[in-house]
């Protein structure tokens, strides 16, 4: 991801950007913050009036209101990999509160609204994440990539539809999760 499409999308000169963010990294990672407060937000909004849902039906929230948001899902393999290492100690520990704050406030309104215990909230969570960070990426291949995938199209069977795959398979982790992570 470039600084010039988000500044082109957002109608900014990448100079007048710069007044408000030292560094790409910096811009970047302040949409991730903003991408766990959408996710928040959403699934609160989604539980709020449930009660007793089932490991599969939280599972389809987590992948439905993460898949909702698709800035979100690209910038969750670059947070990790480079976002929070490439700016300075405080604007990481800012996105790191927000985010925490956030993934307290999922955590607590999957608790309230399911049968599932927090443990089993918190792995399922680590699995959304890991999924979603994964599959953005290889549903969403560069223009190399596709082009590649038009080419060699046994090749392009990686590139499969996002939400139905991470829906599939957090269900199968919910599940998985409800029978061999019991409340203690």
């Amino acid at each position: 991801m470039t600084l010039a499409p988000v500044t082109e999308r957002a109608g900014l000169h990448r100079t007048g950007v710069r007044r408000y963010y030292a560094s790409k990294e910096e811009l970047l990672l302040e949409l991730a913050e903003r991408g766990w407060q959408q996710w928040s937000a959403a699934i609160i909004d989604k539980v709020r009036d449930s009660d007793g849902l089932g490991p599969r039906e939280v599972a389809l929230v987590l992948a439905d209101t993460i898949a909702s948001l698709p800035v979100f899902c690209d910038l969750l393999t670059h947070v990790t990999l480079s976002l929070e290492g490439d700016v300075d100690i405080e604007r990481a520990r800012q996105y790191k509160t927000k985010a925490f704050a956030a993934y307290d406030e999922i955590v607590a309104a999957l608790d309230r609204a399911s049968s599932m215990t927090v443990d089993q909230i918190q792995a399922l969570l680590a699995a959304t994440l890991a999924f979603a960070a994964n599959f953005w990426q290889v549903s969403n291949p560069t223009p190399t990539l596709a082009a590649l995938y038009e080419q060699v199209p046994e090749w392009g069977h990686v590139a499969f539809d996002f939400r139905p795959r991470l829906q599939l398979l957090l269900q199968s982790t919910a599940v998985g999760l409800a029978e061999t992570l019991t409340a203690t």
